[in-house]
């Protein structure tokens, strides 16, 4: 008997839509480290005032690309360009599809002449492993699954520590013993932690400075108890699963992007190569947008705010359509801050008998599906989407990251977002029985955080003009 594909489990649906907003599947999860190590408010705090420390070895997939056409086949799959990619150095990897909207989003490591990694959710992933098979390059892949999705959940390959804040500096400088490596954002360079091996990459996250540090995954335990030790005096925290995806609130990347897979006949033998069990057929959407073509839950690079990476100086998969689209016009990217009346309003009806409960918001991190999509709406109209949405407690606001039609994108405009699901809410798990509900938000800067504002962007990765392109 043939394995079956995404091609056949979409075939026996009536729409991907009905599929996936129906889902079992809730929101990602953030396996391998406690929900807290302290409590989620001072977490956050913490990325702000003090120091961090992320530990993100568990849920990213890591991807090995080796082979003397390794560097082609990336080149002709990313939008961005690949002129001056060089050896140490990394950058953001955004395939899109043939019709130019984006498959995923992750971090490209180069290591080493023809050896590459990308690291980060596995769409993007399984569209570079599915070209590296079908296309005719000379090259080899290695995937290393996230931990939730693997038999043997603490074996990876790698371990992976980011350590951010106005403090890393100095925590940093006390581990290595010496001063940071004095390298630019996204570039790498070798440093000796706990007498391991270590690469450090620079980096930026939460809208503060710092490194990222990765290597083999037995060194792992004793690199990350040095960092602590270390770290003790500057007050740096280790961050938990709860406060950990709601750092994207304050640093204004969205995290989420459906991949645009489910449709169009160039797409086709992908989804007859992709399983039935994997992450493409399993997703789950949610919220209170609510289509019924899957193509309108699709995002350009413009709508995530990485139009100005898009480089129309080599082939790539969607170059035509992004020529096309690149005139415009364009969504923007914005951050909204909720009223907090209306939010307050919101979780008082669950204290209130009948049937006027609104959805259940959780903190910090309140999506409830793998990708939610929220309706922002204005003048009577629906002007945009909500990407993500959760509570921080830096800000003392309830913050959304939003995709809205350009006139309303201005910071100041009120808008509508709607929290919620039509009806009642969809068959998800994490669906109770609840009424939709208005709440007024006022559009803001993306990064939302001054500290964002100020010292990420232009210098950090995903930011405007920076090294990602």
């Amino acid at each position: 008997m043939s394995k079956r594909s995404l091609e056949d489990v979409l075939r026996d649906c009536r729409n991907p839509v009905e599929l996936l907003r129906n889902q079992i599947t809730g929101p990602n999860v953030y396996p391998g480290v406690p929900p807290e190590f302290t409590n989620w408010r001072d977490e956050q705090a913490a990325w702000q005032n003090t120091c961090v420390l992320f530990n993100q070895s568990y849920h990213m997939a890591d991807l090995a690309v080796e082979g003397p056409d390794a560097l082609r086949l990336l080149s002709n799959l990313g939008i961005n360009s690949f002129a001056n990619f060089a050896v140490d150095k990394a950058k953001q990897f955004i395939p899109c599809s043939p019709d130019g909207y984006v498959i995923g989003d992750v971090i490209l490591f180069y290591l080493a002449e023809n050896t590459f990694n990308l690291v980060g959710r596995i769409p993007a992933l399984n569209w570079v492993r599915f070209n590296a098979e079908t296309g005719g390059y000379d090259v080899k892949t290695a995937l290393d699954e996230r931990s939730a999705a693997r038999p043997d959940p603490f074996n990876r390959k790698s371990y992976r520590f980011q350590v951010q804040g106005p403090n890393a500096m100095k925590v940093i400088e006390k581990v290595l013993g010496g001063p940071a490596p004095d390298v630019k954002f996204f570039n790498m360079a070798p440093v000796e932690i706990a007498g391991r091996k270590v690469r450090a990459l620079r980096h930026g996250m939460a809208g503060q400075p710092g490194f990222e540090f990765f290597g083999p995954w037995a060194d792992g335990e004793a690199v990350r108890e040095a960092i602590v030790s270390a770290g003790e005096e500057f007050g740096l925290l280790e961050v938990g699963g709860r406060a950990y995806s709601s750092n994207t609130l304050e640093s204004g990347w969205i995290p989420s992007p459906l991949p645009a897979i489910y449709t169009g006949e160039a797409m086709k033998a992908y989804r007859e190569w992709l399983p039935d069990d994997g992450y493409e057929a399993k997703a789950s959407i949610g919220g209170s947008f609510a289509s019924d073509d899957i193509e309108d839950y699709y995002l350009t690079p413009w709508d995530l705010g990485y139009g100005h990476v898009v480089k129309f100086d080599h082939d790539f998969i969607g170059r035509e359509a992004l020529e096309e689209k690149a005139g415009g016009p364009h969504r923007k990217k914005v951050t909204l801050a909720l009223e907090n009346e209306d939010v307050m309003r919101a979780i008082a009806s669950q204290f209130e008998k009948g049937e006027g409960r609104a959805k259940f918001m959780e903190f910090p991190s309140a999506v409830y599906s793998m990708h939610p999509f929220d309706k922002v709406s204005a003048d009577g109209k629906t002007i945009g989407l909500s990407t993500w949405v959760g509570y921080s407690s830096n800000e003392r606001r309830m913050l959304t990251l939003a995709i809205l039609d350009a006139e309303y994108a201005e910071p100041g405009t009120e808008v509508t977002f709607v929290w919620g699901e039509e009806g009642g809410g969809t068959r998800k798990p994490t669906v109770e029985p609840h009424t939709q509900t208005e709440i007024r938000a006022i559009v803001s800067p993306v990064p939302y955080a001054e500290a964002a504002r100020k010292v990420y962007v232009g210098k950090g990765w995903r930011a405007e003009g920076g090294p990602m392109s």
